[in-house]
């Protein structure tokens, strides 16, 4: 396998060197995006998505629960990244490994920290009572670039969410399920834009085949007002600052164009 990916290495050095990837892409091209929304009939929203061939299915299940002890007035919102063993050769069964684990607080970081969701408005009882928004991630074919699938996946799935209306009587503490329903309280889009960096070179979007010989990766998330909202960097490595302010100009414009890919999703509906 060392000898494999040194000789890939240095045939992704020489297309580098022409401004070439191996895929025929520019440095800052994306892969072919298609996002399909409301696909898993029994969840509250979900979305699948097809980046070049890496393959993601996102379900949004809510429930109610109680909020966390230091945020009473907030709903909760959790993330899970399941890594489906069909995938890819390099997943196993079993519980969540690290690469699950770091997959699933990046795409959390990215939508809490941009305050995506008015966690305020799914409160029930102050204190006592909340949604609980569960976000599930599935990964069903892995060709690069996990973290940008399953942000944008996410993103998407709670865009098309709506929540069942719910009654709560006071007297006997019981809580019905209306046959009414409301969107979740989304209040932002965020979009994470993964780079990798090879020698001197940062790539947008790397397929399997750049990640398997990055010597870093980058990713920034930013919302539609341009606000950076969360920041990774991981797999190693070192970035000048100068590549790092490269890259979220490259983020803000790449986010730009998928964030549009998602609303046209969600108007298809």
């Amino acid at each position: 396998m060392e000898i494999v990916a040194s000789i890939m290495k240095d045939y992704i050095m020489e297309l580098l060197k022409e401004g070439k990837r191996v895929d025929g892409r520019g440095l800052e091209d994306y892969r072919s995006l298609e996002i399909k929304t409301n696909v898993i009939k029994k969840a509250e929203g979900s979305a699948w998505v097809r980046l070049g061939d890496t393959q993601v299915l996102v379900g949004i299940k809510a429930d109610v629960g109680e909020p966390f002890p230091d945020l009473p007035n907030m709903g909760v919102i959790t993330t899970n990244v399941e890594l489906v063993p069909l995938a890819s050769p390099t997943f196993e069964p079993g519980p969540p490994d690290e690469r699950s684990i770091e997959l699933a607080r990046v795409v959390d970081r990215g939508i809490r920290e941009s305050q995506t969701i008015d966690l305020e408005k799914l409160v029930i009882v102050p204190g006592k009572l909340v949604r609980v928004v569960f976000i599930d991630i599935h990964v069903l074919d892995h060709d690069g670039n996990l973290v940008d699938a399953c942000g944008i996946g996410a993103i998407a799935a709670l865009l098309s969410t709506k929540l069942p209306k719910i009654e709560y009587n006071e007297e006997t503490g019981e809580i019905t399920k209306l046959d009414e329903y409301e969107p979740l309280p989304v209040t932002k889009i965020p979009i994470p834009v993964s780079f990798v960096k090879i020698r001197d070179n940062l790539l947008v979007d790397p397929n399997l085949e750049e990640e398997q010989v990055m010597d870093g990766k980058l990713t920034i998330t930013t919302d539609e007002n341009g606000y950076i909202s969360a920041v990774q960097k991981s797999e190693g490595g070192s970035f000048k600052l100068e590549e790092i302010m490269y890259a979220i100009d490259v983020a803000l414009k790449r986010a730009g164009e998928i964030r549009q890919v998602v609303l046209d999703a969600i108007k298809e509906e």
